[in-house]
């Protein structure tokens, strides 16, 4: 094999991944025996085994199976001139040929399945016509290279290959007796289409061959490595080293190959060079990786369990932060937030990653991943279904772990977090009755993502969007493709934006994608300048990020325009670009509240804009009520405008209740409004299947041309109107700045102050000085805070800074304790404090003192 202790340890050592040097068979009797049991491994992993299908807990699927593959054969007999399968078009829709290979797959996997019926179940004749259709599909459709490749790279180079190569792993004894040619046949042919790679390969340094889709390719060569007649074993060695550069956690300052896609050292995972994507391409990167580990468990080719670690480090402080009740939250999904498939069907798929992850896994990692499966299985509100799982081996496993009374159900997560994503700029903050997810964006991070006509309305999802998940509620019911369908895209909750009207890209330009080949910037449907300005554009300023103290948390974003808007002198004349508002955003995150502030909010060019304080959906008959009380005291119940200082939204029939205490903020409008639109405005492949749904808007209006204005608000997820009521000005919080400059607040009974410092220079408040930019949180406990401890976190949002410096006003402290790169020193009034942001990419630095 062709891979040396040397290329692996300086591939991976950045990721600490020191001991995993896969040894290389001796010899070719070795290779040989490793080969037949990766091959049987992949079997097993996909069709299961006798042991593993006898069990009752398979019966679903192997039912599945078998349904699938009758109706595909149904499907052959009935096909006319020219067609594989009946009524599936082939030669212009590269879908419909990636679906041809799917079903082809689908009907060898039952021919392999123990426990599925005798007629099908190792059937010569079946085998024989999916091997015959391979060899038709080659002659008719594949083969010609200059025909081919046409429509979406992800199938030619990913999607169809998977098939193919799954397929022959199945039939590898059958193909090699029957058409012993087709094997090297189709290699050639698929090297062919790896047209973003290099000589038919991997190429480390494209674009396309990174994170979750460098998984896919190279987990496909793998199996095409096992199946060769010769020079496999160097096929399967080149794939898992270039593999084994997906474990290695993303060093921004330090980029291999000038790669961002991958796993950060704070959690996040991006794919696309700027796409927050944990929920999407990030679980079918950890499926893909650990059906990998599972298939080469026994070979020479790898040594898994030194991989599991990393892999466990991912679900830990990756997935399980983003995973609520069983469901997967919406700041990491990308484009797939339009699609129908739940939060909870995302989840699914990281729960079979998870089972088998824990079978790799020993000691306490194994008994805390299969205490996470059942701490999902009891809190998630629809129940899972493991026959959709991929493989039957899984579906035991899961059942086994079910059944295991000494496993107790445990959440990965500690009751109380708040977790900064800020390589991703992403922010949750959770407690036992509720989660809050924020979606941010920046010059690093994309403030959406379209493509291929998913998410058709995105324009404001990166811009300050949040998403209030309230415990025990189902998910389907708040969120999901539904809340993206009826509430408008100007008016998802927490957005500023611009009162206009937009048009979707294929409204704009008649496809999903602009197209200007001849243009200097070059647009076609996957260049470099589509995804720069249509697929998934960044915002121009660097200040988004936020610290974490404990469990609380403090996030802030300053709003911009995107690239497209700020590059439009140099974009096509019919390139249409869309001017952002302005606004100055902080976001303090406690125990009962969420407390928001804005600055700056308004438009340089004068229009009107919206600030959605919160927006939900219902079902149309649900019991909803809104209760409230004005500044002056009076009673108020809605919907209308109204100067208020509290609002409370009910919906009795799911028991669920959110108030908004208003701190500092103009007359605000409530509306209460049935919507009934088509799950296809928000994605053209989606069934035209009208929703209805009752929508809250709790909006303030900013008038066209007037001066920019500031908000100050409280969500209180849960609230009663007892804990609205108690909230009076200045307790339990108050409001200590609020401008686009500094951004700070109080909380009395936590002891907690927070601040957002958006500028250069000295910014004051209270007893806190800040060299901003600079995010910092002050707890004081102990003594009413006087001589009790203070505690401190820092950071810099705007990953740009060497230095941050602030000082704690009073009696001098001492340091208990501090985390490496903070200097305390005594300073004139006070204390002060230093800290070394230099290459910290957004991380928290905390220290404790004492006085």
């Amino acid at each position: 094999m062709e891979i040396t202790r040397r290329r692996l340890l300086s591939a991976l050592s950045a990721a600490g991944l020191l001991a995993v040097v896969p040894a290389a068979p001796a010899g070719a009797a070795a290779a040989a025996g490793d080969t037949a049991r990766l091959l049987a491994n992949t079997v097993a992993l996909f069709a299961g085994t006798e042991a593993s299908n006898a069990r009752p807990e398979t019966a679903a699927k192997l039912a599945a199976v078998e349904k699938t593959a009758r109706a595909n054969l149904k499907a052959m007999d009935d096909a006319g001139e020219g067609e594989l399968f009946a009524g599936l078009v082939l030669g212009t829709d590269e879908a419909n040929l990636n679906t041809a290979y799917r079903r082809l797959y689908e009907t060898a996997l039952v021919t392999r399945t123990p426990g599925a019926p005798a007629d099908l179940y190792g059937d010569a004749a079946v085998q024989r016509r999916v091997i015959d259709a391979l060899v038709w599909l080659h002659e008719r459709y594949y083969g010609d290279q200059s025909k081919g490749y046409y429509g979406n790279w992800f199938h030619w180079e990913i999607g169809i290959s998977q098939h193919i190569s799954r397929t022959l792993v199945l039939l590898a004894d059958q193909v090699r007796a029957q058409r012993p040619e087709l094997i090297a046949t189709y290699l050639a042919s698929m090297d062919a289409y790896l047209r973003n790679g290099k000589n038919g390969d991997v190429d480390l340094d494209s674009r396309f061959h990174t994170g979750a889709n460098l998984a896919d390719i190279t987990t496909n060569r793998i199996l095409q490595g096992a199946v060769m007649a010769e020079g496999g074993d160097a096929r399967i060695g080149k794939a898992l080293t270039d593999q084994l550069t997906v474990f290695v956690t993303v060093d921004p300052y330090d980029l291999r190959h000038g790669v961002t896609d991958g796993h950060y050292a704070d959690g996040s995972f991006i794919q696309h060079g700027s796409v927050a994507y944990t929920g999407s391409y990030g679980k079918g990167l950890l499926t893909r990786v650990v059906q990998t580990l599972l298939i080469l468990a026994g070979t020479g080719y790898a040594h898994g369990e030194e991989l599991v670690p990393t892999v466990y480090g991912w679900v830990r402080d990756g997935f399980a932060p983003l995973i609520f009740e069983g469901w997967m939250m919406e700041i990491v999904k990308g484009r797939a937030v339009a699609r129908t498939d739940s939060g909870y069907t995302d989840v699914a798929v990281v729960v079979e990653a998870v089972v088998d992850l824990s079978s790799l896994a020993s000691g306490a990692a194994a008994t805390a991943l299969k205490s996470y499966v059942k701490h999902i299985g009891a809190t998630s509100r629809t129940p899972l279904d493991p026959s959709r799982f991929v493989s039957p081996l899984s579906i035991v496993r899961h059942a086994d772990i079910a059944a295991d009374a000494s496993v107790p159900p445990a959440d990965l997560n500690p009751a109380a977090r708040s977790v900064a994503f800020n390589a991703m700029d992403k922010t949750v903050h959770r407690r036992p009755g509720y989660a809050f997810a924020l979606a941010r964006s920046s010059d690093r991070i994309s403030k959406y993502e379209y493509m291929n006509g998913e998410n058709l309305l995105p324009w404001f999802q990166g811009e300050g969007a949040h998403y209030l998940y309230l415990a025990g509620q189902d998910q389907t019911q708040a969120y999901g493709v539904d809340y993206f369908t009826t509430v408008s895209p100007y008016g998802l909750a927490g957005v500023t934006a611009p009162v206009e009207q937009r048009r979707t890209v294929p409204e704009l330009y008649g496809k999903p994608y602009y197209d200007n080949p001849g243009h200097p910037l070059h647009f076609t449907s996957s260049s470099e300048s589509q995804n720069t300005y249509v697929y998934f554009p960044r915002g121009t300023n660097g200040w988004s990020g936020g610290a974490v103290l404990g469990a609380y948390g403090a996030a802030g974003l300053v709003q911009s325009s995107d690239v497209a808007y700020r590059d439009r002198e140099i974009l096509p004349a019919d390139f249409v670009v869309y001017r952002g508002a302005t606004a100055t955003k902080s976001w303090f995150l406690l125990d009962d509240e969420i407390v928001v502030l804005a600055a700056d909010v308004g438009d340089a060019a004068g229009r009107a804009v919206t600030t959605a304080v919160d927006a939900r959906i219902a079902a149309p008959d649900d019991r909803i009520t809104l209760t409230g009380a004005r500044r002056g005291g009076r009673p108020w119940t809605g919907p209308g405008t109204a100067a208020l200082r509290w609002l409370r939204y009910v919906n009795a029939t799911r028991h669920t209740a959110v108030g908004y205490v208003f701190l500092d903020t103009p007359p605000v409008r409530v509306a209460l409004d049935r919507v009934t639109r088509s799950r296809r405005v928000v994605r053209t492949a989606n069934p035209d299947t009208a929703v209805t749904r009752a929508v809250l808007g709790v909006t303030v209006d900013g008038p066209a041309g007037a001066e920019p204005a500031s908000l100050a608000y409280a969500l209180v997820p849960n609230a009663t109107e007892e804990q609205l009521r108690a909230h009076r000005h200045g307790r339990p919080l108050a409001v200590l700045s609020n401008t686009a400059r500094l951004q700070a607040v109080t909380h009395r009974g936590l002891g907690l102050t927070a601040a957002n410092s958006f500028t250069r220079g000295r910014h004051e408040t209270g007893d806190l000085r800040v060299e901003g930019p600079a995010s910092v949180l002050v707890r004081r406990e102990g003594r009413g805070g006087a001589r009790g401890t203070t505690t401190v976190a820092v950071s810099d949002p705007t990953m740009a800074r060497d230095t941050v410096t602030l000082l704690l006003r009073g009696r001098t402290l001492r340091t208990v304790a501090a985390d490496p790169g903070i200097r305390v020193t005594p300073a004139r009034g006070g204390t002060r404090i230093e800290v070394d942001t230099h290459h910290a990419y957004g991380r928290s630095f905390t220290v404790t003192l004492r006085g």
